[in-house]
């Protein structure tokens, strides 16, 4: 008997389309004019089974925006998202949210604020299997005990309060119960930043190991390009609501090929590096006025009078799936190595 072929888009378990989220602001009184904040707005992405994907940027770029959108807890102002064959509704009814939480789950970056401190370890894995319809006792207890297992800690620990755990202990929690419902996909927001410098390296161990024992994909969303570097197998940079660059893990770190790319990697702290680390100079701008052409321009070096009075590109993907937003991207490739912004 023959197997029947695979099609290209069995390998992907989300593919989100065409995402924009935009937020009107005021307007209505004495004659203002409504504004609109783009806080996402023409976002393509996928995610293949098994893979980990870095989404990085600045504070204010849309990174945590894309995240609640593919978890369906913010409505899209046009596109797509479908995770695992099922395609996002917000207003969907509860069923398809519950099979949608079952898919989807998301470690957050504050293990102190995500905690709820009345609650015992144990209860706040044992409330998602029950809201999801898992009543037997036994296999509560177990699920619960495997779980912690898992995430480094010992099943007699899950009658012990959030204040009773240190920061990296409470860290493996947020993550035992972003797992307990056996997701598929698990969205990382930032879940080192708060983290000690010497607890991080075992948070992401952890992640790793978490990710092949158990056939997980991630999105691991960060501005912390080392922590991507060392996690991600294709990273996608955004800026001001957009993927500027989008590549394989190794490209994009080797032959970055947009100047904002070149910053956030030259702004690796590396103590083996001799020459000035670039930077972007200025702020990121606002998103509620951004500048003409493309929205990189005001900060960025190579800018000359296209970037200023032409919108940004279309986002262009090479033959080896590299794919940038930059007018000049061919030249700025080309030369080498992290040329300063």
């Amino acid at each position: 008997m023959h197997e029947p072929q695979r099609k290209p888009d069995d390998d992907l378990i989300l593919r989100v389309e065409d995402l924009a989220v935009h937020f009107p602001l005021g307007g209505g009184l004495f004659g203002r004019e409504r504004r609109l904040l783009r806080a996402v707005d023409g976002v393509d992405l996928t995610l293949k089974r098994g893979e980990c994907l870095g989404l990085v940027g600045e504070s204010g770029s849309g990174k945590s925006t894309v995240a609640l959108s593919i978890l369906g807890l913010l409505a899209p102002t046009r596109g797509r998202i479908v995770v695992d064959g099922r395609e996002v509704v917000t207003n969907s009814q509860s069923a398809d949210r519950k099979a949608l939480a079952r898919t989807v789950q998301i470690v957050f970056q504050d293990p102190y604020a995500s905690l709820n401190p009345r609650q015992t370890v144990r209860r706040t894995l044992e409330d998602p299997l029950r809201v999801h319809g898992v009543t037997a006792k036994s296999e509560i207890e177990d699920r619960v005990a495997t779980m912690l297992k898992h995430v480094g800690l010992r099943p007699e620990q899950a009658d012990r309060y959030p204040h009773e755990f240190s920061g990296g202990q409470r860290q493996r929690i947020g993550i035992a119960r972003a797992l307990i419902l056996n997701p598929r996909i698990v969205i990382c927001d930032e879940p080192v930043s708060a983290l000690d410098v010497s607890i991080r390296a075992q948070i992401i161990n952890l992640l790793l190991e978490l990710k092949d024992t158990l056939g997980l994909s991630y999105i691991m969303i960060s501005h912390d390009l080392g922590v991507v570097e060392h996690m991600s197998d294709r990273v996608a940079v955004m800026y001001l609501g957009r993927i500027v660059e989008n590549g394989d893990w190794r490209e994009i770190f080797e032959r970055p090929a947009h100047p904002y790319t070149q910053a956030l990697i030259a702004a690796i702290p590396d103590p083996l590096r001799h020459a000035p680390l670039a930077t972007t100079g200025g702020d990121l701008p606002n998103p509620l006025n951004p500048p003409n052409g493309c929205a990189f321009s005001p900060r960025c070096r190579y800018a000359e009078a296209v970037c200023r009075s032409e919108p940004g590109p279309v986002l262009e993907t090479r033959a080896d799936g590299h794919a940038v937003r930059c007018w000049r991207s061919s030249e700025i490739a080309g030369q080498a190595g992290l040329a300063p912004v």
